[in-house]
This record gives structure tokens, C-alpha cells and sequence, in this order.
């Protein structure tokens, strides 16, 4: 392991080991207007929600690298302090990339980049017709991280409407993730695609407590088989099954040839998601 210290590492380095650490990252497509009314659109993956009441999004345009110069998006939301926050999905994702080129103060990224501009119900900027999600925001704060080359601002929006394509929802009128096929940023020019193999279910434990893993027997906690989060799944049940369930249980199974044969079958199962077999079969031992 190597071991940094940021203050001594340059810019331009210290913000590559971040990008690519802290990933993948949600993109918001920012469409903003000037004082003239002018439009910009531009993306930035210094984005999350931090909030669901109020509902608030944030997201950082960081002042140039190179230059220390602002982004035409923040000083569109400091004039006028409104923006569409557009979610980016793989069909769209070349041409949201082209709206990331420098282009001069007033150029319409909309039309470089050939997006549709619909308008928006309560503020200015325009939504992108193109976006499977468009939040409509108000700028409530923006705060300044500092003042030289790659620090960021972050601009605090509350959204006060949304759109959403009938295209991405399920039955029950939810966005269904599968259907929605959203890309995030990794580091330097790579990207990822929220779709197919890519996505995987994890149940999180709110309702129910695990007993967690300092609980699991000790052939079980410090098996080499075993992954972090083959244990992760183990330690996530309630309770261990009864030993005369596992008898029970493993009476109708051929004898394993070792206990490593053994927990590897398990582990079969834990890779299924078949939590409670898996545990059967290790208490078989």
C-alpha cells in the first residue's frame, strides 16, 4: 500500500487519484441560463441527493484547473439562481460528453451537442428532452470551497419539480433501474453503465439486525474459502439454523470428500444468494 499526503501532491495528480477512487459517480447534466437568458448546458459528477425533505441536490462546478477561472455554470447560477439537473443515460452519453467542451461564454451547448430544449414548468432553464429524468431546481446556497485552480463550489439545490418518461417506470409507476440504464463517471475517460450484469441486488438490513459476522463459528469466520462477503451474507441472518435442521437437511446429501468440499458448495449457494442452504450445509460439519 502506498500512502499520500495531498498537500504535497499537485492538482492535477491528487485530483486523478480521487476521480478514480471515488467512483463511479453520478452525473448531473446541468442546463442553466445567463442574464441574457442565453442557455448552457454542461455535466459535472461532483453530484449526489443529500436530502429527501426538502429534496435537495448538490452538485460542484469546480473553478478551472488551468486557469482558476469560473464555469459558465456557476456564474449562470449566481445570476440567476435556477438549473435543471437532467440524469444521463447510455443513449445520450457521447453527445452529454460534447457538452463538456470548452465552448466560448454565450455558445449553446444545446444546439453543439443537439439536445432538445423543452421548457420548464415553474424556472428558466430548459429541460433536455433527451433525459430520462429532469429535476427542476432552485438554487438556495452556493459555497465556495476556495478560490485557486480545482476547488470546487457547491451549489445547493432544492428541486421543486420532476419529469419523468413513462419509458423507465414499472408497474407500479416506480423507475424501474433496470429499464432506466443510467451511466456514471469513473476516472480519466472511462465511464460505467448501470445495466445487464453490471447490476446486482444487496437486501439492506433496516427492518432486521444480523448477528454479525464476530458471531459465526469460528471454522466458519476463518475459513479460506470463504470471501468478506460470502461472511457479509452469513452474518446477515437473525439467527443461525438448529443443528437438527442442518442434520435434517444434510441426511438426503452425498458425504463431502473434505470440509473444503464442503464450504465450497456454500459458497456456490452464497454466489445464488441461497443464504439459509448455504448455511445447512456448513453446519453439516
Amino acid at each position: 500500500m502506498i500512502t499520500l499526503d495531498p498537500s504535497k501532491l499537485t492538482v492535477p495528480v491528487l485530483q486523478k487519484y480521487l476521480q478514480n477512487s471515488i467512483a463511479p459517480r453520478p452525473i448531473c447534466f446541468a442546463s442553466t441560463v445567463d442574464k441574457e437568458g442565453r442557455p448552457n448546458l454542461a455535466p459535472f459528477s461532483f453530484f449526489n441527493i443529500f436530502s429527501s425533505n426538502p429534496p435537495i441536490a448538490v452538485f460542484s462546478p469546480a473553478l478551472s484547473g488551468r486557469t482558476g477561472a469560473p464555469k459558465d455554470t456557476l456564474l449562470n447560477v449566481q445570476d440567476v439562481p435556477e438549473v435543471v439537473i437532467n440524469l444521463v443515460d447510455y443513449k445520450m452519453v457521447h453527445q452529454m460528453s460534447l457538452a463538456s467542451s470548452p465552448f466560448q461564454r454565450g455558445v449553446n451547448e444545446f444546439i453543439k451537442a443537439g439536445f432538445t430544449p423543452i421548457a420548464s414548468d415553474l424556472i428558466k432553464p430548459y429541460r433536455v428532452k433527451e433525459s430520462p429524468v429532469q429535476l427542476e431546481c432552485r438554487v438556495k446556497d452556493i459555497i465556495a470551497l476556495g478560490d485557486k485552480g480545482g476547488a470546487g463550489n457547491l451549489v445547493i439545490c432544492e428541486i421543486v419539480k420532476i419529469h419523468i418518461l413513462k419509458e423507465v417506470l414499472n408497474a407500479d409507476q416506480q423507475i424501474d433501474t433496470r429499464k432506466i440504464d443510467l451511466v456514471a463517471r469513473m476516472g480519466d475517460n472511462w465511464y460505467c453503465r448501470a445495466n445487464g450484469d453490471a447490476l446486482f441486488e444487496v437486501q439492506k438490513p433496516i427492518t432486521t439486525i444480523g448477528i454479525g459476522i464476530d458471531q459465526l463459528p469460528d471454522h466458519i469466520r476463518n475459513s479460506h474459502v470463504l470471501s468478506g462477503n460470502n461472511l457479509g451474507l452469513l452474518a446477515s441472518v437473525e439467527e443461525i439454523p438448529s443443528k437438527e435442521e442442518a442434520d435434517v437437511f444434510n441426511s438426503g446429501l452425498k458425504p463431502f470428500r473434505s470440509a473444503e468440499a464442503r464450504q465450497l458448495y456454500a459458497k456456490t449457494l452464497l454466489e445464488q444468494d441461497k443464504v439459509k442452504e448455504a448455511w445447512l450445509i456448513l453446519l453439516g460439519e
